[in-house]
């Protein structure tokens, strides 16, 4: 005899979902939106702020498009950190490759070649140097740390060198023509353009492609990542060599911005993209970072430096702001991450 079929089992509060328990990919995406969603509360905050302190002068539409164009150029090298950082590595020559982009693309010799010499050089430059970062850690078993402080070291030099302490004004129309006020797109400057479309190509790389998925894999367990079959020390290289491309974007940026190249330009911008990135819920140690969490750092950031500007604030007291907000976001990291 064939037993009765036994009555379905109500469920109940305690029961678990028809899909099994949640997945840790779920998880992490769950406490992904939640940390966006405070940087979101963050920077609104901060608006609500400088509106209230400065309403005038703040929420003045020049001010806000000038907020916006002063974070395109450090957003962009951002980026470019965020993958490196993510793959378990650090660049501490952002900056200096940003300066030796920028007065190697606005030379006498280069300008002659008009628009596209200078952001060809630009872009060269910057890989070059990324090149020698890749290099010198994936194949010559270079701590980042050092490898980097030594680039950071050279590519001053080299632009000191270049320069000669004097200041390299530009007299390409085309290039000095995107940083007025004609080049606006529907009222968005060209500068903010390019950091969105590197935004959403970075989003993209990280989320959408074999890259983003190794890049996080490498810095997750190297070891791991090596036995799975991924060439970690080519994937090395390839992320200093778009953290390299990224700065030779910002360069040509901030040569638009300022009409000149400087040999003293990106300072600190390595200092500013690692917060940056840590704002934004970049881990430090690798494996987890999200473009839109670094430029919401960014925009944070830029926004709190505009609003004490407005206020005739010192830049001493920004820097302690600054410092005392990423030690904020690291000690919130570690308590994440024990939890």
């Amino acid at each position: 005899m064939t037993q009765p079929a036994s009555p379905a089992r109500p469920v109940t509060e305690k029961s678990p979902p028809p899909g099994g328990a949640p997945s840790p990919l779920r998880a992490l995406a769950a406490r992904a939106d939640l940390r966006t969603l405070s940087l979101l509360g963050v920077l609104a905050a901060l608006v609500v702020i400088g509106g209230v302190t400065q309403p005038e002068a703040f929420l003045d539409t020049d001010n806000l498009q000038l907020v916006l164009t002063q974070a395109s150029v450090i957003g962009v090298v951002t980026v470019g950190m965020t993958f490196v950082i993510i793959s378990g590595g650090i660049d501490l020559s952002v900056g200096a490759i940003v300066a030796l982009a920028s007065v190697w693309a606005t030379t006498v010799a280069t300008q002659e070649y008009g628009f596209a010499g200078i952001l060809f050089t630009a872009v060269v430059v910057g890989l070059g140097c990324g090149l020698v970062n890749g290099l010198l850690i994936a194949y010559g078993g270079m701590v980042p740390f050092i490898a980097t402080l030594a680039m950071l070291a050279s590519g001053r030099g080299l632009a000191l060198e270049i320069t000669d302490g004097k200041t390299q004004m530009v007299t390409v129309d085309g290039v000095l023509r995107l940083g007025e006020r004609d080049a606006y797109v529907l009222g968005v400057p060209p500068l903010v353009l390019v950091f969105a479309a590197v935004t959403v190509v970075g989003w993209l790389l990280l989320n959408r492609t074999t890259f983003g998925r190794r890049s996080v894999a490498v810095g997750g367990n190297a070891e791991a990542a090596r036995l799975a079959g991924i060439d970690v020390r080519r994937q090395r290289l390839y992320l200093y060599l778009l953290s390299g491309l990224c700065c030779g974007i910002a360069a040509f940026l901030l040569v638009v911005l300022s009409g000149s190249g400087q040999n003293t330009n990106g300072n600190l911008y390595e200092l500013d993209a690692i917060a940056a990135a840590i704002i934004g819920g970049t881990l430090l140690s690798g494996g987890r970072g999200t473009i839109t969490g670094s430029v919401l750092g960014v925009l944070i950031f830029t926004t709190i430096t505009n609003i004490f500007a407005l206020n005739n604030l010192e830049t001493a007291v920004q820097q302690i702001a600054k410092g005392a907000i990423i030690v904020a976001a690291v000690l919130v990291q570690r308590r994440a991450s024990t939890t």
